[in-house]
């Protein structure tokens, strides 16, 4: 009889510790969706930022048609990565529409009738400002889905994740050229 109270006592505590855990996974896996969502928040505020930066742009910089439209270009591949949900693509396309913001940065700074211009610098202080922002939420979701990774592998965890299909999260990560110095100089000669 005190054998079955044992008994019954291990395995109630087996139970609660495994939905316990459960739960925690369950946690984690809804902050990497709660921590994407904040990215793409961001992400959107910044495409519909850039058509009226290039605009604005268009009007001085006839002869950067090139970077303007290179710049369109990843901001549409940035916008389509990312309602389909494809961290990889969004890393890969973000780059190349950091690049272009860059070099139209440079331009700017080059051209004092585009650097006095009032609505250009306000478009490129939100824009900077929202690239600041990405990047902090950018930190924020690869700790979270690093937090959500080692936890799907630690035991005992890992007999729960492996009981109910959890899945590894996927870093959001960016080109080796994004993680490089800029060379300014080169922005300067496109």
């Amino acid at each position: 009889m005190v054998m079955s109270y044992i008994g019954l006592a291990v395995v109630a505590v087996a139970v609660i510790y495994g939905i316990v855990i459960y739960n925690g996974l369950i946690n984690l896996k809804h902050g990497i969706g709660k921590a994407w969502s904040n990215i793409d928040i961001l992400l959107v505020q910044r495409h519909s930022e850039l058509p009226k930066l290039v605009e604005t742009c268009k009007q001085y910089m006839q002869f950067e048609r090139e970077t303007l439209s290179q710049v369109m270009a990843a901001r549409s591949a940035a916008d389509g990565a990312r309602q389909s949900g494809d961290v990889k693509g969004v890393g890969t396309a973000q780059s190349a529409l950091s690049a272009g913001l860059g070099k139209i940065t440079a331009t700017v700074e080059a051209y004092p009738e585009l650097r006095a211009n009032q609505s250009i610098q306000h478009l490129l202080g939100r824009i900077t400002g929202l690239e600041n922002a990405i990047s902090d939420r950018r930190e924020f979701y690869n700790e979270t889905v690093n937090a959500f990774n080692v936890r799907l592998e630690e035991f005992p965890d890992v007999i729960i994740a492996r009981l109910f299909g959890f899945k590894s999260g996927v870093l959001l990560e960016f080109s080796e050229g994004e993680k490089a110095d800029v060379d300014v100089g080169a922005l300067f000669r496109s």
